[in-house]
């Protein structure tokens, strides 16, 4: 069963560091603490600010990217341990909060403890408060979901009302994270996203996941069902240049993998069995590598595990990889399905799927 997304989840926080930014305030007062007792601003595995209360106020003030969700962490102890894989910060109260981050200020207020808090400010917060409300019911519901079925219905469920979040609030910071996050629960279709993208305000299209998002789009514009397949060429492992071209005439799977992905490695059975069922019948399949140049013996070490006997390529880039960028590839797996003709007739083929779609077009 996915996750669902509930809370805020993290598009690239190293980038926030990297940008001329907003400024933020958020102040208040929880009881009357004092030292060592600390409050921390988290988001995701960075720390951005902390302070020490002093009977019970704090103030954390900073500028950081763009306009997010973040956390709210008290320490009564003062330490927020480090700790995990590559350093990540281990938030080890449970005294913490979700808040939104802008250059609008925000205060929060509580008799005894952060979880009772009173959260107050502008029109993004407040349109994050009720996201939240919004998608907080769906948490008891994805832990009760006994089946496959039950948990593929309330995806789908999930991800209709997070999009008619979306819809009712072009403005907000928060349906633009919520946009970019949704690419986990279900692959973006281009007449879906894209009136909703359109709608958002010069702010947020212009701001770096704005912008970010914005080539997502225009990258499905360009491989949508039925439209011609963006031509590449990229050197296979033995430096012989490979051009999309050479595969006409054939129906052929393009694979966007990694050998650091784990559900493109477990979706390479599939793709096997599917190469094996057809390979005699003018298909073929062409695997793209997203991984970068230091990954080099990985990729052909996976190759050689897996057992792809296919062609793949690869510029060794990372998801810098031309090709990906042509197709608008921010997440894998991902395929592209292409008929004899160069255009593309499907995409986002897992597991027996791949094989029921050839089914269908090979006859």
């Amino acid at each position: 069963m996915k996750k669902p997304l509930l809370g805020f989840l993290l598009l690239a926080p190293g980038l926030a560091a990297a940008q001329t930014t907003p400024r933020y305030l958020v102040k208040g007062q929880v009881g009357h603490l004092n030292a060592p007792a600390k409050m921390y601003l988290v988001y995701g595995p960075q720390v951005l600010d902390s302070a020490t209360l002093h009977n019970g106020q704090f103030e954390l003030r900073g500028s950081n990217g763009w306009p997010h969700a973040a956390e709210l962490v008290l320490e009564r102890q003062g330490h927020l341990r480090e700790g995990g894989r590559n350093g990540m910060y281990t938030r080890s109260s449970p005294e913490r909060v979700s808040l939104f981050i802008s250059p609008e200020p925000v205060t929060v207020t509580s008799p005894d403890s952060l979880p009772k808090a009173r959260l107050a400010g502008g029109p993004q917060l407040a349109a994050a408060l009720r996201l939240n409300a919004t998608l907080r019911p769906f948490t008891a519901r994805f832990k009760a979901a006994r089946t496959k079925e039950a948990s593929a219905a309330l995806d789908q469920e999930y991800v209709q009302t997070a999009l008619a979040f979306i819809k009712a609030n072009p403005t907000a910071w928060a349906s633009l994270e919520l946009l970019q996050q949704l690419r986990i629960l279900a692959p973006p279709q281009y007449a879906g996203v894209s009136p909703l993208y359109e709608a958002f305000s010069a702010d947020l299209k212009n701001s770096p996941p704005g912008r970010q998002y914005g080539e997502l789009v225009r990258g499905l514009k360009a491989t949508a069902i039925g439209a011609p397949a963006p031509a590449f060429t990229q050197p296979n492992p033995d430096g012989r240049q490979v051009s999309l071209s050479d595969y006409r005439g054939k129906y052929v799977l393009l694979d966007f993998w990694a050998s650091w992905c784990g559900p493109c490695r477990q979706q390479n059975p599939a793709v096997v069995k599917a190469y094996n069922a057809y390979k005699d019948r003018q298909f073929e399949v062409l695997g793209i590598s997203l991984d970068r140049e230091n990954e080099r013996a990985k990729w052909l070490k996976a190759i050689q595990d897996d057992q792809l006997p296919w062609t793949q390529v690869a510029d060794l880039r990372g998801f810098n990889n031309e090709a990906a960028k042509r197709y608008g590839v921010q997440s894998i797996p991902q395929n592209f399905l292409i008929d004899p003709t160069g255009n593309i007739i499907a995409t986002n083929l897992q597991g027996d799927d791949i094989q029921a779609t050839l089914a269908r077009f090979i006859k």
